[in-house]
């Protein structure tokens, strides 16, 4: 039986994936770090309705540590070669100015965010890998980010630096793993309403983004995150075999306005952001 394994798995985008890789007959691995207890029980009775199995791990997908025992895991519960999508849907960060304020982002902030959104990418890559997990017929390594790597919102450039990062990662890792057969590709998606995003801006601050999202894209409306998890399903498939090394653009044509009323110095900033919301 095939596997996917979901870092970040109890809630928002994560949880949509789990679903969606439930629906299409995979059984589950999926890390979390208990902050949302209730949405992880939820998760468990949607994927038990579907006669899949969801395996959830409470534990710091960042830590090296926990990848090389999470992988010991999937060995004993999944066995070699079951692994065929991996998908890196950590969203913990720091938000906060460089030097702007009283209190600019420490070193420490820097540091967990770029483990958490960059490093623990490799990280967990290298393990699978090593580990003999990897689907023999080629597996797919996901990696989820946004257009924060290429525009400028106040407060978030540890997230935007960790996103760059991230997506220049898995345009090396494309080139190492591909004579093995296997994929790594990053998927930019829209803005998407979750608790991570809620628990790390005001509410203020998450009702002038969507506000102002509605407007910059043609559909006028947020995407779901039920239809991320479906596309990950899809490049996980023969199908979507030639994606490789890609940053793949499903913003809905988000539109640079958007950003022109966040950035530094605009007509507008984020009303507020919480310092080192995990």
């Amino acid at each position: 039986m095939s596997w996917v394994v979901v870092l970040g798995v109890s809630t928002g985008t994560g949880a949509a994936v789990a679903r969606a890789a439930a629906e299409a007959g995979y059984d589950v691995f999926g890390l979390h770090r208990g902050n949302w207890p209730e949405h992880a029980l939820r998760l468990q009775e949607d994927v038990a309705r579907t006669g899949r199995r969801l395996v959830l791990w409470e534990a710091d997908g960042s830590l090296p540590d926990v990848v090389e025992e999470g992988c010991a895991r999937l060995t004993e519960l999944a066995g070699p070669g079951s692994v065929k999508l991996f998908v890196h849907s950590i969203a913990s960060a720091s938000v906060g100015t460089l030097v702007h304020g009283d209190e600019p982002l420490a070193p420490r902030q820097l540091q967990s965010t770029f483990d958490r959104m960059a490093h623990s990418f490799v990280w967990w890559t290298q393990g699978l890998l090593h580990a003999g997990l990897l689907d023999e017929g080629g597996a797919q390594l996901l990696a989820l980010s946004n257009l924060m790597p290429r525009h400028l919102i106040r407060g978030a450039a540890a997230i935007a630096a960790s996103k760059a990062a991230l997506e220049t990662y898995v345009k090396h890792l494309a080139f190492e793993l591909g004579p093995l057969g296997h994929r790594a590709n990053v998927l930019s998606f829209a803005m998407v309403i979750t608790e991570a995003l809620q628990a790390t801006f005001p509410p203020e601050a998450v009702e002038s983004l969507v506000s102002t999202m509605r407007r910059s894209v043609p559909a006028g409306r947020l995407l779901e995150v039920e239809e991320v998890g479906r596309l990950c399903m899809f490049l996980a498939s023969d199908e979507a075999r030639w994606f490789n090394g890609a940053v793949i653009d499903y913003t809905g044509a988000e539109s640079l306005p958007f950003f022109d009323t966040l950035v530094y110095g605009g007509p507008a900033t984020l009303p507020g952001i919480r310092k080192d919301k995990q």
